[in-house]
């Protein structure tokens, strides 16, 4: 599922995106594209990115009829997907991404915002001073929010919660009997953008954030929401304070996260994980179930179920302890 709240302005002739973006070299049938996908969620007329050989088991089976990739890796798509060439194919997904969803790229404060005392909201939830209600926001029953705490355009949350004080949350789906503490930003866009000659290029984030049911979510945290597809907090997990999660990443359930660790983007941990305070997950991880890392360790790959690890870069606990003796 892709964020339900931005308008997709498609479909679009594959021709004219090439086009728009500078890939006039390459010219197709003039199918219509609806939609910009990643691998595993796209399906036929839509357009796809393959960027890295790290994805090739995503690639093999994408149903996409269009992937941007390179002419290494094109060989790996499928017949049934269309291959276009490029020499740069994360900014030219975002170029086309952000012609797909042109609101997606901004994240200017919420102008339809109103107190909550003047909204339909005002009856079933118990509320601080200086609450403020965007449009678009559906609360749940036996839900509290505190002091000066706004919830902008575009979020659903479910029944008893708790938001604390001075929080601010947009583009999020937040399930029930989820405890988001005082300070906590979450479903703002991430820090995605290209360097480009002068200036930067910002890749358009149009994802959600999504919080499972009994989550908490510590003092001043923040949860940044997905690109392509979304950044998930699973059911039972609980964050400790000033904890920051990049775009798209997606944590399992029951785990345990303890203060200022930090997440890059896309990276995947499972169910049941330990993290100790100050350690940081490098983007395009895959952490296993169970995993136990110690704190102000640096994971710069991949962590297979059932492993401990500490230090940096992260090594197996045993391994860590012989040589630091």
């Amino acid at each position: 599922m892709n964020n339900p709240f931005f308008k997709n302005t498609g479909p679009y002739d594959i021709n004219f995106l090439l086009e728009t973006i500078g890939l006039k070299n390459q010219k197709f049938s003039n199918d219509k594209i609806i939609d910009i996908k990643d691998l595993s969620s796209s399906k036929s007329s839509q357009l796809s990115f393959f960027h890295s050989k790290k994805y090739d088991n995503l690639a093999k089976i994408t149903k996409a009829s269009y992937c941007l990739t390179t002419e290494n890796l094109k060989s790996i798509l499928p017949t049934t997907c269309k291959a276009i060439i490029s020499n740069n194919v994360l900014l030219h997904t975002a170029q086309i991404t952000k012609i797909f969803y042109p609101d997606s790229v901004s994240d200017d404060f919420d102008n339809t915002v109103e107190d909550i005392s003047k909204t339909e909201h005002k009856s079933n939830v118990k509320f601080g001073n200086n609450v403020l209600i965007g449009k678009n926001v559906k609360i749940g029953i036996n839900c509290k929010i505190g002091h000066n705490s706004i919830i902008e355009k575009n979020v659903f949350i479910g029944d008893n919660c708790i938001i604390g004080s001075n929080v601010i949350i947009r583009n999020s789906l937040i399930k029930n009997n989820v405890h988001i503490l005082d300070g906590c930003v979450i479903g703002k866009k991430g820090f995605g953008f290209f360097p480009n000659k002068n200036s930067n290029f910002r890749y358009p984030q149009i994802g959600v954030v999504i919080i499972e049911d009994y989550a908490e979510i510590g003092c001043g945290s923040t949860i940044d929401r997905g690109s392509l597809s979304n950044t998930v907090i699973g059911r039972n997990t609980y964050l400790d304070n000033q904890i920051h999660i990049a775009h798209n990443v997606k944590i399992g359930e029951n785990c345990i996260i303890a203060g200022q660790v930090g997440f890059a983007g896309s990276s995947t941990l499972g169910n049941n994980v330990m993290i100790g305070g100050q350690a940081g997950v490098s983007g395009h991880l895959k952490i296993g179930n169970n995993v136990q890392i110690g704190g102000g360790s640096g994971v710069i790959k991949d962590i297979p179920d059932n492993t401990k690890v500490m230090g940096y870069p992260a090594k197996d606990l045993k391994d860590f302890i012989r040589d630091n003796k």
